[in-house]
């Protein structure tokens, strides 16, 4: 395996590096855990389309385009509530 250089501001470092601490992580094992966890967006959206597909074998439930914008806008909406934003 070989390493990598990431050029980020100092800030950014320490708090990461207080974060893997924190969590009993040198920075570098903290990052790699952190890369295995997230989602790329094509992996999201590949998750998405399977909720989707199985939501509508469970319940018949398939939204069309202009009802899931909707759904969003509200989620966005109830969230920006919750976090003040």
């Amino acid at each position: 395996m070989s390493d990598a250089n990431v050029r980020i501001p100092e800030e950014a470092k320490d708090r990461l590096a207080a974060i893997a601490a924190s969590e009993g992580l040198s920075l570098r094992a903290y990052l790699a855990r952190l890369a295995e966890t997230l989602l790329t967006p094509a992996e999201r959206a590949e998750r998405a389309e399977k909720a989707q597909a199985a939501l509508k074998e469970w319940s018949g439930y398939a939204p069309t385009p202009a009802e899931q914008d909707d759904l969003d806008l509200e989620l966005d909406r109830r969230l920006a509530q919750v976090t003040g934003r």
